[in-house]
């Protein structure tokens, strides 16, 4: 289990899929964050690192601990966050 960082931050595990896979050239991160940040303050800390990814912020789904969840839903320390692009089959 991840370690507390401090009083004021937690840390979630980020799984990465479809485009942002593709930009982070990876399928998992660690992200300390604010306690009492929501699942869509990911995504914005995910775009302050690539601001391409903006354009996928209406379209992108949001998971925590394998449930849909909704973009200003809170995050509690350890949870697995699932950010989920649109996926085109082929």
């Amino acid at each position: 289990m991840p370690m507390l960082t401090n009083d004021n931050q937690i840390q979630v595990t980020v799984k990465l899929f479809a485009i942002f896979q593709e930009v982070f050239a990876t399928d998992e991160m660690h992200i300390d964050i604010e306690s009492g940040a929501t699942v869509s303050q990911i995504f914005d800390h995910l775009v302050t690192q690539q601001p391409s990814l903006e354009k996928w912020r209406s379209l992108t789904r949001y998971a925590i601990n394998l449930n849909f969840v909704e973009p200003h839903t809170l995050l509690n320390h350890g949870d697995e966050v699932a950010l989920i692009p649109p996926v085109s089959g082929g």
